[in-house]
């Protein structure tokens, strides 16, 4: 039985209820699921963000190496994309406090730090930029990803689009095609997101797996879904796209009996 520090734990890194079922919309449900995004609803600051947050400070602290990760060609975008996310933090609650930001928890940043830990510490969103290759693929170049859902940062930096997603069954030479083209044609004023859903055992944030690694699937009906609000974001100068990554996490018994069979459903 957990204690009751592990309780409080858990209840603050729980959402209250996800903003919406993807698996209920048929607008998400059909691959690749996406939308257009507001620009300013790019990032976001919730019921989760104080327990969260805890959690990625610790994450950056204990294992730095293995939540964060850059190749050098990633510089220019990494700048830009941290002017970008700063420039939208006072809208979202923060303030100025010297040389750091005043996060909406009571937390202070330096700006001192370097641009994956910083940020990493400063907004709820893992961050992963996407850089043209010169095979005409999208290419991970950099991302601090502290809650990643059964895949391994280290295993997919400097990958494309398609190796990234093996071993993705549905991710075959159509879905792919398709995807590429939708990287291809992001326009910076139109953001887009999409939204994936996943039932887990466990409560933990971070899940890291790789590529041999089976996520044991939760069949007692006791669990959690997760879902990831995923952004697609084109920066205007140096032309990277950044994937975003808002992670939703419910209790099973938060859902309504006939959301549940839905959910179930799609899965058998």
């Amino acid at each position: 039985m957990p204690s009751s520090d592990e309780k409080d734990e858990l209840m603050a890194v729980l959402h209250d209820a996800l903003p919406v079922k993807p698996w209920m919309d048929p607008r998400l449900k059909r691959l690749p699921g996406i939308l257009p995004m507001d620009p300013d609803d790019w990032l976001r600051v919730d019921e989760a963000y104080a327990g969260q947050m805890t959690e990625r400070e610790r994450l950056l602290g204990a294992i730095p190496d293995k939540v964060r990760g850059a190749m050098p060609v990633s510089a220019p975008a990494l700048a830009e994309l941290a002017e970008t996310v700063q420039a939208r933090l006072p809208g979202l609650g923060f303030r100025r406090d010297g040389a750091a930001w005043r996060c909406p928890d009571g937390r202070l940043v330096a700006d001192d730090l370097p641009v994956l830990d910083r940020l990493g510490r400063l907004v709820q969103e893992d961050l992963c930029v996407m850089e043209a290759g010169a095979d005409g693929h999208h290419v991970l170049t950099a991302a601090v990803l502290c809650f990643p859902a059964s895949w391994t940062l280290s295993e997919k930096l400097g990958r494309g689009l398609p190796g990234i997603h093996r071993p993705v069954a549905v991710y075959d030479t159509g879905l792919a095609s398709r995807v590429q083209r939708l990287f291809d044609a992001i326009r910076p004023e139109q953001p887009l997101w999409r939204m994936n859903m996943l039932d887990y055992v466990d409560s933990a944030l971070y899940q890291p797996r790789r590529e041999d690694e089976v996520r044991p699937p939760d069949t007692r009906r006791r669990g959690y879904i997760r879902c990831e609000r995923q952004g697609l974001m084109r920066l205007p100068t140096t032309r990277a796209v950044v994937f975003s990554i808002h992670t939703y996490l419910v209790t099973r018994e938060s859902l309504t009996a006939e959301e549940e069979a839905a959910f179930d459903a799609r899965h058998d």
